[in-house]
């Protein structure tokens, strides 16, 4: 297999919901399980034998179907997320999890055991603090979809079956990190579309699999001449993301993103999990709940959250920052606030945009682009001053 054939496969993987791998894991008996949301531990899965699949929309082009169920205020991507699950779409899935991440993706559990007949359907609580006590809360809703995993497909997810899932997804997770961080690089190996479609692909193969390709990416970045002739570095910032189109958009008009901090992106392996606890599902809850970065889901943790955007600004000296928020999202919108103020203090700058699931707008999202950039071209020698003074 060569990084050639890793990079078509990641690509087909990020343009559509089923893809042959799923479909060779299907015909040797395997089972697949959407989850919603990257708070959801996928290892559990892994350790069971299951193909744990993150639930996206990608493929929709309407909510006319998910309109019956959702209000208009709704964020579209559960909507686009349902319509496809009504569509038949998901019919490759033996079971979906989902959490209670926001109120939008919450409604999702609701509405599906009323409209779909698939064979396991289950919700997740999550807390909304990342302090102790939450984690011993997350310990014990992990154990309970465990048992209920044990129970519904027949198999025993035994310490020693986890403790070889979490080291494989640590192993992923580090060489998802080591291909980010060429993107340092005055000519990074490759471009923010690649890097979200590598991020993408990796929740949706099966991940021993999904190893075997990254491997091939990784090594063949090595030694890749490198991206050069673009207008400014750029940072993403936000939540569900994975759509490289919309990338290729911003990248089109001159800026080349290279870092992020988005639920499909860094945030989902910038830490690893302890391999040393003896009790794996207590790893489990303090790296989602407390180790990993958060996102605004998690209250009282904006500050680690600004922390963190502003090691990436400095690490990958960062131009620019665009703030990407799905409408409706209350969550996001806030956020977006905070940080685009103390960015902004900072000498960095910030542009927010708001957006539909799937891509529309593109002439106006080009134009606020090509705009921004032309600001970043003004202002570029205070911008690296500023990121400087933030290690």
């Amino acid at each position: 297999m060569s990084a050639q054939d890793a990079w078509r496969i990641f690509a087909e993987a990020t343009r559509s919901l089923g893809n042959p791998e799923i479909d060779a894991w299907k015909a040797q008996g395997g089972k697949v399980v959407g989850f919603f949301c990257s708070m959801v531990p996928d290892e559990l899965f892994t350790a069971a034998g299951i193909l744990p699949f993150r639930m996206r929309g990608t493929g929709s082009t309407s909510t006319e179907l998910a309109d019956a169920y959702f209000t208009p205020i709704n964020c579209t991507f559960p909507r686009h997320a349902f319509n496809q699950a009504l569509l038949g779409e998901y019919d490759f899935l033996d079971g979906m999890v989902c959490i209670n991440s926001c109120d939008h993706v919450r409604r999702v559990y609701d509405n599906w055991i009323q409209a779909l007949d698939t064979p396991f359907v289950h919700v997740m609580s999550l807390p909304h603090k990342v302090d102790d006590p939450q984690v011993g809360w997350y310990h014990d809703d992990i154990a309970v979809l465990k048992e209920k995993i044990e129970g519904q497909f027949g198999v025993e997810i035994t310490g020693d079956r986890l403790d070889e899932a979490i080291r494989l997804h640590n192993r992923i997770r580090a060489l998802q990190k080591e291909l980010y961080q060429m993107r340092r690089a005055e000519r990074p190996p490759i471009t923010g579309v690649q890097a979200l479609e590598v991020m993408v692909a990796g929740t949706a193969l099966p991940r021993e699999r999904y190893l075997e390709l990254l491997e091939e990416v990784v090594e063949e970045a090595r030694t890749a001449p490198g991206v050069d002739g673009y207008r400014a570095r750029l940072m993403i910032v936000g939540g569900e993301l994975d759509d490289p189109e919309y990338v290729r958009i911003i990248e089109e008009q001159g800026g080349l993103v290279v870092t992020d901090s988005t639920c499909f992106g860094s945030r989902l392996m910038w830490e690893a999990i302890d391999e040393e606890d003896p009790d794996p599902v207590r790893s489990l809850a303090r790296y989602y709940i407390q180790e990993r970065p958060s996102c605004p889901r998690m209250c009282g943790d904006q500050p680690r959250r600004l922390a963190y955007v502003r090691d990436l600004v400095n690490e990958f000296r960062v131009d620019g920052v665009i703030a990407e928020r799905l409408m409706f999202c209350d969550q996001w919108l806030v956020e977006h606030y905070m940080t685009g103020n103390d960015l902004k203090a900072d000498g960095i700058p910030f542009l927010a945009l708001d957006r539909e699931y799937i891509l529309s707008g593109t002439g106006q999202l080009r134009t606020r682009v090509q705009a921004f950039l032309e600001a970043i071209k003004g202002t570029s020698v205070t911008i690296r001053a500023g990121a400087q003074s933030l290690a």
